[in-house]
C-alpha cells in the first residue's frame, strides 16, 4: 500500500499561524487538502493568511486565539467543534521569546515565555485531546519545540526551559493517549529564515551558517514539510518522537 501525505477531509488547527513557520504550515496543510483554522492573537493577520489560502483554492478560516489564556483556548475549541464537528490535527506552533542573561532576567520575562511556549501547549493539547477522544478521531498533535530545547543557548534560559518542557510533555502525552489512536510528536527547528533572522547582520548570519552541517539557514517550508509528514497517514506508526529539523546544527 502506498503511503499518503494527503490530508483530505481533515480539519487542522495551527496556532501562531499568521506568520513565519506557522503560516508555512497552514499553507502546506491547505495544499495537502485539509481545512485549516489559522489561529493567532491578532485576528487581522490570521484573516489575511486565510484569505490568501482561499484565493489560491485552499480551504481556510481565521480564529482569534491567545494560547496563554485558558478562556480564549476553551472558546476557540468550542467554536471549531460547533462549526466542523471535529478536530483531526492540532499544531502547537505559537511561541514567543524574551531573551536575557539569567542575572538580569525578570520573573515577568520568565513567566511570560513559559505561559505561552509551554502552558499554552498544555492548554491546547488538553482541549484537542478532549475533542479527539470524544469524537473517536485518530488524531494528530504536533508540538513545535526548538533545537534550543535540545542544546541550550546562552541568554535564553526561559525559552530553552519551555521548549525542553515541550519535548517531555510530548513524550508523556504520547504514552497517555496513544492507545486511542492519537499520535503526539514534536518538531525542533533550528535557525530558520524568518522576520527574526532578517534583522541579523551578514556577519551574524555567516557565523550561524558556519555552525550548520548543511551550510544554510533553514526555511519555514523545511519545517512545514516535517509537520505535514507527522500529521499524515505516512506517520501513523510514529509517536512520542522529536524530529530535529536543524540542518545538522544539533546532532545528538
Amino acid at each position: 500500500m502506498a503511503v499518503s501525505f494527503l490530508l483530505e477531509g481533515k480539519v487542522a488547527l495551527v496556532t501562531g499561524g499568521s506568520q513565519g513557520i506557522g503560516e508555512a504550515i497552514a499553507r502546506a496543510f491547505a495544499a495537502a487538502g485539509s481545512h485549516v483554522v489559522v489561529a493567532a492573537r491578532g485576528e487581522g493577520k490570521a484573516a489575511s493568511v486565510a484569505e490568501s489560502i482561499a484565493s489560491s483554492g485552499g480551504r481556510a478560516e481565521a480564529l482569534r486565539l491567545d494560547v496563554a489564556d485558558p478562556a480564549s483556548v476553551s472558546a476557540a475549541f468550542k467554536t471549531i467543534v460547533e462549526k466542523h464537528g471535529k478536530l483531526d490535527i492540532l499544531v502547537n506552533n505559537a511561541g514567543i521569546t524574551d531573551d536575557g542573561l539569567i542575572l538580569r532576567m525578570s520573573k515577568e520575562s520568565w513567566d511570560k515565555v513559559l505561559a505561552t511556549d509551554l502552558t499554552g501547549v498544555f492548554l491546547c493539547a488538553q482541549e484537542a485531546a478532549k475533542v479527539m477522544l470524544k469524537k473517536r478521531v485518530p488524531g494528530r498533535i504536533v508540538n513545535i519545540t526548538s533545537v534550543v530545547g535540545l542544546m541550550g543557548n546562552p541568554g535564553q534560559t526561559n525559552y530553552a526551559a519551555a521548549k525542553a518542557g515541550v519535548i517531555g510533555f510530548t513524550k508523556a502525552l504520547a504514552r497517555e493517549i496513544g492507545s486511542r489512536g492519537i499520535t503526539v510528536n514534536a518538531v525542533a527547528p533550528g535557525y530558520v529564515e524568518t522576520s527574526m533572522t532578517d534583522g541579523l547582520s551578514e556577519d551574524q548570519k555567516k557565523s550561524l551558517v558556519g555552525q550548520i552541517v548543511l551550510g544554510r539557514l533553514g526555511t519555514a517550508d523545511d519545517v512545514a514539510g516535517a509537520v505535514v509528514y507527522l500529521a499524515s497517514d505516512a506517520a501513523a506508526y510514529v509517536t512520542g518522537t522529536c524530529l530535529n529539523v536543524s540542518g545538522g546544527l544539533y546532532i545528538g
